[in-house]
């Protein structure tokens, strides 16, 4: 029969604190909540109600926002701003500031301490090319992905996806790269037409397909007017409107509700 012989006291106290280290384990790291629109969310200066209830699930918890409009001519950046003032304080957000306010100091510090990112639409090569310029492109990413609440709609929507390359807007400026935020593994196409124009639909669908055809180690998230898809707790998921997944040689409609899977396989994952 083996004889167990009593640790000494500090061996002991060592070997306690390093058991309670390992079962709690390491702490999980943060998961992504990104909020991706095909545009046309604003009825004026309020959200349109269809979308009131994932914008709140989204930015509710949020006590102060930082506003993206790099993609909004600077002659109306103050009235964006304002707009979305109104628009995100009906939802219970009481701080909305843009980082057009700032100087570039100020405008990095706003993105480090905002509980909340949201990027509005408009030209999203103007988009891209002023986050790459300014580095926040790296620092919007790094705090996405430290679990930040993060969203965007049409241009702000593309730049959350792995490359811009489904956008419909003009090239209105030259971009270092095409590469975005690579929060979505997927291009992102907003404002993607409903099947009831149907000219208009097959037109978008055909210069879909054909992307992908000369690009086929991508996928395209394509989005309506006024849909919104979600990420967070590790599952995508449509939440208002119409959305389609392109993927070489195959596509799929996609249910409000309907996970997808495909969407949280990791930043610039490729398409199986």
């Amino acid at each position: 029969m083996a004889t167990e012989f009593p640790l000494p006291r500090r061996a002991f106290l060592a070997a306690a604190a390093a058991a309670t280290v390992a079962a709690r384990g390491a702490a999980a790291p943060a998961r992504p909540s990104i909020l991706v629109s095909g545009g046309a969310m604003m009825r004026g200066n309020r959200f349109a109600e269809s979308v009131q209830a994932v914008l709140r699930a989204h930015f509710g918890a949020v006590r102060r926002l930082a506003v993206v409009l790099h993609a909004t001519h600077p002659s109306e950046q103050d009235v964006m701003e304002a707009r979305l003032q109104v628009a995100f304080g009906e939802l219970g957000l009481r701080t909305v500031q843009s980082l057009h306010r700032f100087d570039a100091a100020g405008a990095r510090a706003l993105l480090r301490e905002a509980d909340g990112i949201f990027l509005g639409g408009g030209e999203t090569f103007v988009l891209l090319a002023e986050l790459q310029r300014t580095g926040q492109l790296e620092l919007v990413r790094e705090r996405a992905l430290a679990g930040v609440p993060c969203g965007g709609s049409s241009a702000g929507a593309n730049v959350l996806g792995r490359r811009i390359g489904t956008t419909n807007d003009f090239p209105t400026t030259d971009v270092a790269s095409r590469d975005a935020l690579g929060l979505l593994p997927a291009a992102i196409n907003p404002h993607h037409p409903s099947p009831e124009k149907d000219a208009e639909f097959r037109v978008r669908a055909a210069k879909i397909r054909n992307y992908l055809r000369f690009n086929p180690g991508e996928r395209v998230l394509a989005l309506g007017d006024a849909a919104v898809l979600r990420v967070h707790d590790g599952t995508a998921r449509l939440a208002a409107g119409l959305g389609w997944l392109y993927e070489p040689g195959r596509e799929r409609a996609l249910g409000v509700g309907e996970p997808v899977p495909e969407l949280v396989a990791g930043p610039g994952a490729a398409p199986r």
